[in-house]
């Protein structure tokens, strides 16, 4: 095997790993800002918690845009007065702390 090939093996297990935790990462992120925007809503205990389902599958089944879409209409169809935004803001917010507590528990 020559230290290209190695290098390249390298390169590919990193980007796996890379996003593995992104992944996770996201993920974190859309239950966490389903649980704020469940709170938004009024919603609190077994109802809270099938909203976060809800939001966290509408993020499996349409990645990228399709949390901040669906809580935003929710938001809208409830009459909540948050921008879209401020909706960003919490969830950039959300993500961070996201990237932090999976990184760490990656290292422990």
């Amino acid at each position: 095997m020559t230290t290209f090939d190695e290098r390249e093996r390298a390169y590919e297990k990193k980007f796996m790993i890379d996003q593995e935790l992104r992944f996770r990462a996201e993920a974190r992120r859309d239950r966490q800002v389903a649980r704020w925007a469940a709170g938004q809503l009024g919603l609190c205990g077994a109802a809270a918690e099938d909203y976060a389902r809800s939001v966290c599958a509408e993020g499996v089944k349409r990645s990228g845009e399709g949390v901040f879409e669906k809580i935003r209409k929710d938001l809208r169809e409830a009459n909540v007065d948050i921008s879209g935004a401020e909706l960003r803001d919490v969830m950039v917010k959300f993500l961070s702390t996201a990237v932090r507590e999976v990184t760490t528990a990656t290292e422990a």
